[in-house]
């Protein structure tokens, strides 16, 4: 359904509710926006057919078809269609437990997501239809719908997060495999990165943000557990521990050991028997 058409609503009244709608529209042909010192709304901007490009905070972001992306209010912000054809819907909102909700939510900065329903287009399509034909109550009517909004929102936020770690996990399997397949050896980040077909930065990147450690620490606490067992369950020494674990020699590991335990591996040997 094309949307041409801007609505204001504006009752002082409405500005005490907890939620309320300060404006709601969209066009098929979006131009170019620029506002170096924010908007005086928070927005949520959703993308019904073509592309444009959103920057901020020297980032640049690609809206593509189906994507929503969020605006809070204050915030410096370019947007621009990348071709003739961009047809945003727009909802501009504030209320009296705004702020809270939205930091609560996690939403202090500009956002985009991709839902895998519709039920967000709905709830702006009632948002319209109430402004349009509830003459008496469409205030109200809207503060609720705008908390629905945020809370859709909100929970595709969740869900995107979770597939984007689950997308990287599944990447990162044969790379874990190996390290703990093969961290007697001798390994190198390049060897790593090769698993996943990426450069070693960029191996570095996508490793330490979907295991909270970066793969070198990963790959020494995989040795330094390998060690403790050797020392503890096979009486190893600390030589024979170290080779055994995949350290270069024993005055190296003991070094890395002390700074990870806090006791040599001579004193965590002894204090576990």
């Amino acid at each position: 359904m094309k949307l041409e058409k801007s609505i204001y609503p504006y009752n002082p009244e409405a500005r005490t509710l907890p939620f309320f709608l300060s404006g709601i529209g969209g066009s098929e042909y979006q131009g170019r926006i620029n506002r170096p010192d924010g908007y005086k709304w928070h927005q949520i901007l959703f993308c019904a057919a073509g592309g444009g490009t959103l920057l901020y905070d020297e980032k640049e972001v690609k809206i593509g078809g189906g994507d929503y992306f969020f605006l809070p209010k204050d915030k410096p912000h370019i947007y621009y269609p990348d071709g003739k054809l961009w047809d945003i819907r727009w909802t501009a909102f504030e209320g009296s437990i705004c702020y809270d909700v939205l930091t609560r939510f996690g939403m202090t900065e500009p956002i985009v997501i991709t839902p895998d329903d519709l039920a967000m287009e709905k709830i702006f399509d009632k948002m319209i239809i109430s402004q349009e034909n509830d003459i008496l109550y469409c205030d109200h009517t809207c503060s609720g719908l705008v908390y629905d909004y945020l809370i859709e929102f909100h929970r595709h936020m969740d869900s995107n997060a979770d597939s984007s770690r689950s997308r990287q996990m599944s990447a990162l399997l044969p790379v874990l495999r190996f390290m703990n397949d093969s961290f007697r050896n001798d390994i190198s980040m390049t060897q790593l990165s090769g698993l996943m077909g990426v450069t070693p930065q960029h191996f570095c990147r996508v490793f330490k943000k979907a295991m909270n450690i970066s793969p070198n620490k990963f790959l020494t606490q995989i040795r330094l557990d390998e060690a403790k067992r050797l020392l503890i369950e096979r009486d190893a020494s600390v030589s024979e521990a170290a080779a055994k674990s995949g350290f270069m020699d024993a005055v190296y590991f003991s070094t890395v050991f002390r700074k990870h335990e806090g006791v040599s591996p001579a004193e965590y040997k002894k204090n576990m028997k």
